[in-house]
């Protein structure tokens, strides 16, 4: 795995120290269980969670005041993204989701509420979480939400169903977005904490996936499940704001993540390239496979920029909406060239099992379509015109 371009942007000791934490952890752990992790379909790789919060990559995110590792900034978040997901893409985004459940609290919640809630996940015990937005009506276009959370006396009945959920069912925390006001679309949306036992709460069988196995993903019902007033972030249909806000940092974040398989494809191919000989020399000395082999190092080098330009807009409080749909959309679509090009590199071979690429392939698709697709990544850039 090659080193990352850091001089264009100085880092400090502590960075330095976790990105080589992160290398050589996606290097010698999540690398060489990658494989498995995919073939089991629908297990969670308990046993890579448990090593990564050891060292403390589940919670490096965190605040230190709760325990956590103190790199709340999205600059730090993409460093450590791309280089875990050059180990492997889906658990890369496995091993930081508790960043994506800590977003929205960080936005919304109160001083106690993040104390409660954030404290558990910077200890090597921690606890998965996740964040239900998606719902079988309701993908891209989150203000059509039909989730309801109708106030009772001491807080809110929520009823509906969630579908895509990601940690579904093997965490333990849940910000769930529903509506307090049904009339409203945007403006009546409100986000609540959650806990897995809390009664009216079930969830579905996993759904199986074309990719990034690693992360399980479930439907989930609410019949009446009920939750204390004071597990409400923010006021209501304030809900819609945190997610905007939320949506700003995890594109960027999930830039970073189609980075790190775009450079693990790259790389992967130019050494194959190297080494794989056709027509009495190295296939790399062909213009065909050298041409492609440039294309996929200058996009790498494109989704990688405009991935730490949204990340810094962010860290200095700028305005960054476009910035991140715009790192998104060029990084999401460079991981699935990238992808499709290693594979076209080593031919029969990127076909087949025995190498990653294939994998890589079909884990980049989801990049172009969570957290919105493609499409609606436009529809945002176009919208900031």
């Amino acid at each position: 795995m090659s080193e990352l371009p850091a001089e264009l942007v100085p880092l400090t000791v502590d960075q330095r120290d976790i990105v080589e934490l992160t290398r050589t952890f996606a290097r010698e752990e999540i690398r060489p269980r990658a494989r498995a992790v995919d073939e089991a379909d629908i297990e969670t790789p308990w046993d890579l969670w448990r090593k990564a919060a050891k060292v403390g990559i589940t919670g490096f995110m965190l605040p230190e005041e709760y325990g956590g590792g103190g790199f709340t900034d999205v600059f730090t978040q993409c460093l450590v993204q791309e280089e875990l997901c050059v180990g492997d893409l889906g658990i890369g985004n496995l091993l930081c989701s508790n960043g994506f459940f800590a977003d929205p609290l960080l936005a919304l919640g109160t001083e106690q509420q993040q104390r409660d809630w954030l404290t558990p996940l910077a200890g090597p015990d921690t606890p998965m979480t996740s964040l239900a937005v998606t719902e079988p009506g309701s993908g891209s276009d989150a203000a059509s939400i039909a989730t309801t959370a109708t106030r009772t006396d001491a807080g809110y009945l929520l009823n509906g169903q969630k579908a895509w959920i990601s940690n579904a069912g093997q965490a333990e925390q849940y910000v769930v977005f529903a509506k307090t006001d049904p009339a409203q679309r945007a403006r009546g949306v409100t986000a609540f904490l959650l806990r897995k036992g809390t009664a009216g709460v079930s969830f579905g069988e996993p759904m199986r996936k074309m990719g990034q196995r690693a992360i399980v993903c479930r439907e989930i019902f609410f019949s009446d499940a009920f939750v204390p007033e004071s597990d409400r972030l923010g006021v209501e249909g304030q809900g819609f704001q945190g997610l905007m806000r939320t949506f700003d940092i995890s594109r960027t974040v999930l830039g970073a993540a189609a980075t790190g398989v775009a450079r693990a494809a790259y790389e992967y191919a130019r050494d194959y390239a190297k080494t794989r000989q056709q027509f009495g020399r190295p296939v790399i000395e062909h213009q065909a496979v050298a041409f492609r082999l440039a294309d996929m190092r200058t996009r790498v080098e494109q989704a990688r920029l405009m991935t730490w330009r949204a990340a810094k807009r962010l860290d200095a409080g700028l305005d960054a909406t476009a910035e991140a749909a715009m790192a998104k959309l060029t990084a999401s679509e460079t991981a699935a060239y990238c992808t499709w090009a290693a594979v076209q590199t080593l031919g029969g071979w990127g076909y087949s099992r025995e190498y990653p690429v294939e994998q890589w392939m079909r884990d980049a698709k989801l990049e172009e379509i969570e957290e919105g697709t493609s499409d609606i990544m436009r529809l945002v850039i176009s919208r900031g015109m």
